[in-house]
Parts: structure tokens; sequence; C-alpha cells
């Protein structure tokens, strides 16, 4: 495959992949592209695939090349083509979903999306998405100032010896950074914490045969002049840098595994891209013993799983088929091999432990609706509620069964496929355990449910017949009732009552402000991401007592991370914004705990309106003479609508209901920073209030939901008064009159199916600044061949192509019968967004 500078779409395996900005070099020093970081996933991914099969897959990408900003990324986007396989794991306030590397078609998407860096955990995913014993142990021997490969080297043999003693046979890799990894295999009987503590005391007795080498804690003060052996990534929660996989550095080195014999000779080095596949092919995998046995593992608990699965369908058999599984009618109506859902194989077992669970999901399709599932008899009992669960026990709501869900199918959550059976989004909305208080087939069933969101609630779902509510013939209508008797939504000992106290401040001894009741947060704020809204179809009929109504402000979306009273601004896409606006600094006094806030920068006219416009004067600066100009001119203000974190507590779980509470709560509002209340009043009045303010509309936010970072939910809907849609410009024509010489107009496109499809083009709305600026902007982009899949031949002639890389946002009147904006005017620069967050509205 050699790298061009257009885009081309190429057969892997039975997938089709786009593949973008071959040409774009990832490696300034050594000129190596990203055609080329592609070329050599696909060819090591014979010996790396094993490595990391069946293991949740964390990336760290470089979509501008090692000397840009570094991202990080756990969760498998919303973008991500519908045949990567992931698994889900809880954590106590949020899930994520991580995509699974088990197939080269998965790995060059990945290094499409310049993934550079996969990072893999020490255990995989059983077939069922639980997660299994660690089948390795890793040892990351890492040097600190003053030392390096040498004394690793020196290291790993002292460690190989202990290794051996202890019956296990160690195998090194140096790391493609500064230092060593030792991968020993395991029997996959031991747990991970365990074997951590294995790992740590090896770690200890390493540090005391070699006191003036190793160092076995993690204080880094102590770190200079010693190898530090990192025991902690065997901890289930920690990643290591997958073997094969490159490294985001100068030079594109690789974690390779070596031979205990080049280990020790002189001249020890990290190995390149181009060297590790040279070796390949001359000399195989001399990690592969390690994967093999992991693999061996894996294979052992598959067969079990496997002959459970075989027996169940033996019992099916003899008991009359299908009758008997209680899964037939689930699997009849899906095509595993066209939704994300999981489609399990065989009869349900039936759980003989544990407190049973239940989740309530929604489900954003033909009608918008809830699905409320009981764990029961080994499946998920359902229920769609088109109206949610009744919060009021003088009414009750209507509950439709449907067919009964595989337990697996509690944690989902996916976009199925519109032409697909219950096409549309599903989101989970709060889960939990239940305690069972009746449950007669076909008539009652009474519970009291847990949940970490909404806590605990007692309900009971009664059918229909012989209740004058039900249609003749209508078997599968009952009805959900929330009693008079209800629990305290506050007891000890469930997720909900955590979620319901969450958003009760209390102080600490020095009079700042705590949230009770939140998990722990475990995100470093360059992880986090922000949710994004969903275009309302329509005009949709939204009840206040569900929704909550905040006016649409005009500016640039950012999170602010408050530590120790110093904060720092991140734009939507990751971008550093603190130098931009220090006046913003101000957070930091006005936040009484740490935390990661979510909010508008705006700049103000003449009338107090967000003018986005106005707010270009501050963006892209970096130069501090300049900022302060341009501060003195264009002043901005921040204001804030959600937390994520706040003293350390993870809130992203809580209901929008308890964050907001926290953030009213723990920030003292004043100066340039703001936290504009919900809108009182229905949908149709905040629209009105919004016009009549000269506001770009309303965002409607449902009461009970959670914060879905990074992803576009329809749990937060937005409602404008003036279409504006998000473009990548992909070229430029030049202008005649007063234009001639310059640029006239923009060629504008939307990142689709095939690559950048073609929206057509913007000549109006630019100011003569405007144009000066797009001409320098786009001069150091210039290219040969056109971005677009699809450009008329008129709007061609004379185009001059750039490398679709900005974004930027015009307001229009309509989209066209054929896909284009009619009238579209020019707003200005999206500096805060990438290419690839920009979907069509």
């Amino acid at each position: 495959m050699s790298p061009v500078s257009r885009k081309t779409t190429v057969l892997v395996g039975d997938r089709r992949i786009a593949l973008t900005n071959l040409d774009k070099v990832m490696y300034p020093e050594t000129g190596t592209t990203k055609g080329r970081v592609i070329e050599y996933y696909t060819r090591v991914a014979p010996w790396m695939i094993p490595h990391v099969k069946d293991r949740p897959v964390t990336r760290k990408r470089w979509a501008n090349g090692v000397d840009g900003k570094v991202f990080f990324e756990k969760n498998l986007p919303d973008s991500a083509p519908d045949w990567v396989k992931h698994h889900t794991i809880e954590h106590t306030e949020h899930d994520n979903e991580y995509p699974i590397v088990d197939d080269l078609p998965t790995l060059v998407w990945m290094a499409q999306q310049a993934a550079l860096e996969l990072h893999v955990p020490q255990w995989r995913f059983g077939p069922r998405g639980g997660q299994q014993h660690p089948d390795r142990l890793v040892l990351d021997l890492d040097p600190g100032d003053g030392v390096g490969l040498p004394e690793c080297v020196e290291v790993a043999v002292a460690a190989r010896e202990i290794l051996q003693g202890m019956g296990l046979e160690p195998y090194p890799v140096t790391s493609g950074s500064k230092g060593i990894h030792l991968y020993a295999a395991l029997d996959g009987k031991a747990a991970t914490k365990h074997v951590s503590e294995v790992a740590h005391e090896l770690a200890k007795a390493l540090e005391q045969d070699l006191p003036d080498l190793v160092l076995s804690s993690m204080s880094r003060a102590e770190r200079k002049g010693k190898v530090f052996v990192d025991w902690s990534q065997n901890n289930g929660n920690k990643t290591t840098i997958a073997p094969y996989s490159l490294r985001g550095r100068s030079q594109p080195t690789v974690a390779a595994p070596r031979t205990w014999k080049e280990l020790t000779e002189k001249g020890l080095a990290q190995l390149t891209l181009d060297q590790v596949l040279e070796r390949l092919e001359d000399r195989g995998d001399p990690l592969h013993p390690v994967a093999a046995a992991s693999l061996a593992v894996g294979r052992a608990d598959h067969g079990h799983w496997d002959s459970d699965r075989t027996q169940q369908a033996n019992d099916a058999e003899r008991t009359g088929g299908s009758g008997n599984d209680r899964l037939s009618a689930y699997r009849a109506k899906r095509d595993a091999s066209k939704t994300p859902e999981p489609v399990p194989e065989g009869a349900p077992t039936v759980r003989q432990d544990g407190t049973p669970t239940f989740v309530i999901q929604e489900h954003h399709a033909t009608r918008d609706h809830y699905d409320f599932r009981l764990e029961h008899d080994g499946v998920l009992v359902s229920w769609a509620l088109p109206k949610g669960e009744p919060t009021d026990p003088g009414k009750n709501h209507l509950a439709v069964m449907t067919e009964d869900h595989p337990l697996e199918y509690g944690g989902f959550e996916g976009t199925i496929p519109k032409d697909e059976y219950g096409g549309g989004t599903v989101t989970i909305w709060d889960e939990g355990t239940y305690d069972l208080e009746k449950w007669r087939e076909g008539e009652e069933v009474i519970v009291t449910l847990h949940g970490r969101t909404n806590g605990n609630r007692r309900l009971a779902i009664l059918h229909t017949r012989g209740r004058g509510r039900g249609r003749e013939g209508d078997e599968k209508n009952w009805l959900i009732h929330r009693t008079k008797d209800q629990p305290d939504p506050t007891a000890d000992g469930t997720g909900g009552a955590e979620a319901s106290r969450a958003s009760r401040p209390h102080r600490h001894d020095d009079g700042r402000e705590r949230i009770d009741g939140a998990a722990a947060s475990e995100t470093e704020p360059v992880e986090r991401r922000t949710m994004q809204a969903t275009l309302a179809k329509g005009e949709p009929r939204l009840d206040p007592t569900e929704w909550a109504f905040e006016l649409k402000w005009d500016g640039v979306r950012a999170l602010a991370t408050v530590r120790d009273g110093e904060v720092t601004l991140r734009s939507r896409n990751g971008n550093d914004l603190t130098a931009q606006y220090p006046e913003l600094r101000e957070l930091g006094e006005r936040a009484g705990v740490d935390g990661v806030f979510d909010g508008e920068i705006v700049a103000l006219d003449e009338r107090g309106r967000p003018s986005f416009q106005l707010l270009q004067n501050r963006m892209g600066l970096t130069k501090p003479r300049e900022v302060e100009a341009a501060r003195k001119a264009t002043p901005v203000r921040f204001l804030l609508f959600d937390v994520l974190e706040a003293d350390g507590h993870e809130l992203t779980r809580l209901a929008y209901t308890n964050r907001r509470e926290a953030l009213s709560t723990v920030v003292d509002a004043g100066g340039v920073i703001e936290v504009p209340p919900a809108h009182d009043g229905d949908l149709d009045q905040a629209m009105r209030d919004s016009r009549k303010a000269g506001l770009e509309g309303v965002v409607a936010k449902k009461r009970g939901s959670k914060y879905a970072e990074g992803r576009r939910s329809e749990a937060w809907l937005k409602l404008k008064h003036h279409a504006t849609q998000e473009v990548v410009v992909g070229g430029w024509k030049p202008g005649n009159g007063r234009r001639a010489g310059g640029v006239g107009s923009l060629l504008l496109g939307i990142p689709g199916t095939d690559g950048l499809e073609y929206v057509g083009k913007v000549g109006t709305g630019f100011s003569d600044r405007d144009l000066d600026e797009i001409a320098a902007v786009l001069g150091r982009l210039e290219r040969g061949t056109p971005p677009f899949t699809d450009v008329p031949r008129p709007d061609a002639r004379d185009a001059h192509w750039v490398t679709p890389e900005r974004v930027g946002e015009v307001e229009f009147a309509e989209w066209t019968g054929d896909g284009r904006l009619r009238q579209p005017s020019w707003r200005g620069w999206r500096i805060d967004k990438s290419a690839g967050d920009v979907v069509r509205e």
C-alpha cells in the first residue's frame, strides 16, 4: 500500500474501509506518513493480534502527527463501523465501551484513526463480556534520570532468575520508549488482586537484592539513578503498551519482543517499525509462547462455555425445542451480522447466585420510549414504556410486554441500524438490582428497585386483563404503577442511594463545599470529552416535568478543570484554550472545590447578546501581547451548565437535575463566571424567550439523563431558530470584481460513509478580514487533488484544493433534494472542532 494524498477505499478482508490523508506526515523527524503507519499495522497484524485478542483496547491518537496534540480514547466512538466488536466495562459511576482487536480490518481502522499507540490490560473478556482472570504477568522496568537500557537489562536478568524460580518463564520486550517489559504466561487461575500482590512482592525482592539500582515504590522523587520496577500494571484497571504497537515519539519506535541473547548483547537499542518487520519475516515472534499459552487459557474457558451451551441446546431439544428456549423469539427478530445487540446462541442459563438485576433503557426509535427489563429465570423479562416510569402514585403508565431479552442486553448501549428491528439509539437510563416481592406469571409483579441513578422505589406491574383498561385479545398490555408505600430513597447499600444524595452539599473543615454520595473519579481531565446534543426533528412535544430547557449560547464549548485554584480550559476536540482566555482563570476562585466543569465561552455584543462573529477575534491567538489586546477589545464570559466531577467525585452517572444542583452549590457565580438557570416554563415559551433575546435557540435536556461523555445523545436535543451546519473546507474558488485575485467562495463537505461528501459552496457572510485570514490559512493546506467524493464539474472548474482539516460553520435556509446547502452564509471558523467531529445536522 503506497501512500497517496487523496481518499481511497480499500477492501480489508471482507470489510470496506475508507482511508484518508495517507500522505500526512505522522513522524516529522523520519517523514513517516500515515500510509506507512497503516501499512505497518497491516503487515504486523498476524503477530500482533494474538497478543491483543479479546482485550479492551485504549488508544492514544495523534490526529496531526506526533508533534501535535495527543488524544486518549477509551470509548468506542459513535462513528466507528458497526462491525467493530466491543464490550462494556462497568465502573461504579460510569461505563466505558471498549473496542476489541481480533481481526485485521479493526486494526486497520484504528490505524486510519491515527491511533498510533494501543494499550491493553493483562486479562481478556470472556465469551459473555465478563472480565476473566489475568493470563499473563508483566513487569515494566522504567529507567529514571541517569540510567538507561543497560541498567534495565541488569534488572531484567535478575528478575528472570526469580521468575524462573517461581516456575514462570519471562520474555523481554523493549518498550519502544525508554525501558523493558517482561512478560510471563499465567494459567488463568489466579485473580487479578493475587497476581498484582505477587508482582509487588517480586519488585520488593528485586529492590532488596539490588538496593542501589532498583526502586519498587511509586515515589517519583526517588527514581533518579534507579530503575523503577512498575508492578502496578497487573492491576485490572491498568494497561500496558501492546506488543508490536507503535509509539508516539519522535521516531516510529515499537514495543518489540526480543530474545534474551540479543538483550544481553552490546549496542541494545529500541527498534523502529522497519527493523521490526524485517526481523519478523526472518525470525518470527519471540513472544509467541506467551500469546499461545494465553489463548490456550481463553480456549479452555470458551470450551467450558461452549459445552454448557451444547448441553442447554440438547436439553431444549429433548423437552420440546424452541418452545422452552425463552430467547427464540428474540433471535428470530434479529440478524447478528447486522445489529450490534448481543445475540447469544442457545437457551439462557439461570444464575444460581447473586441479586437479580434490572435495567431501564431509553430507546429512540420510530416511537421514542423506555424499555424496562427485570432479570428472571435466566432472561430479562421486558416491557416497553411509552411514557416512561411513573413518578406519581396517582398515575399509571402503559407497559407493553415484549419478547424476553438475554442477560447480556442489560449492558447494551448503541445504535441499531434503522432498517433492523427496533432501529434507533439505545442508552441506559437507570440500572441496578431489585428485591422481588411478588411474581405471579402473566398477572402481577411487585419489585423494589435499587437504582444507581434514580435511587430506590417500589413498583407494581399489573396485567390489564379484567381491569377494564385493556382491549379484548391484547395480551401484551400491562400497567406500571408506583405504589403509595415507598422505601427510603437514600437507604444504605445501593447505588441509587448514592445518586439520590449526590447533590446534597456538605462542608469540609476548611469551609469548602463537597459532594456526598458519588463515587471517586478515576478519569484524568485530559481524557474528558463533552456530551453532544442531537438536532431535534420537527416540533417535538416535551413534557416540562421530564425535560429541562436551557437557552442555547452562541460561543465555543469548553471543559474547565480546576485543581488547587488553577484553571485549565480544553476545547471539545482537546485543544488547550487556557492561554487564549486568561480572564476565565477567575473560575479557580469562584469554584469552591476542585472539579471539571462544562460550559460555553461567549463574547457579548453591544446589546448583551452572545456573538459568535465577535468571538472570532479571540480564537486562535497565542502570543501574550495579542491575547491582551484582544481581551481588552473583546472580553468574554464563561457560562457554566454542567459539572462532570466535583471534589474528587465522579458525577457523570448522576441525573441531570442532581448535576445542576451540584453545579449551583459548588460555584459562586459572579464576575466573568455565570451559571445561567434552566428556563422556567415550557418549550414553546423557552423558544419565544430565546428568539426575543436574539439567541440561537434552546437545548432541551432530559431531567433523568446521565452525562454521556464523548457521545451525541438524544437525551439532549437542540432546537434552533435558524439552521446552522458545521462543515469541512476542502477547497476554494477565486473571486471576481473586488475579490479578484483572492478567495471568492469556499467549497464545503461533510464526512460520510465513503469519504468527504460535497454539500456546496459559500460566498457570503465574509468580512475583508475574514477573506485575508482564510487565504493565509488555506494557502498552507494546498493539495493537487479534490478531497471530495462527488464535486460537480462547474464547481470544480478553477478550484484550488486543500487538505480537509479546517472546520467552519454556516447558516443556511434548507437542504436541497440532492443534499446541498441552500443559501449558505459563512459564520466563522470552528477551531474547537476537528473534521471527524462534523456530522450532518
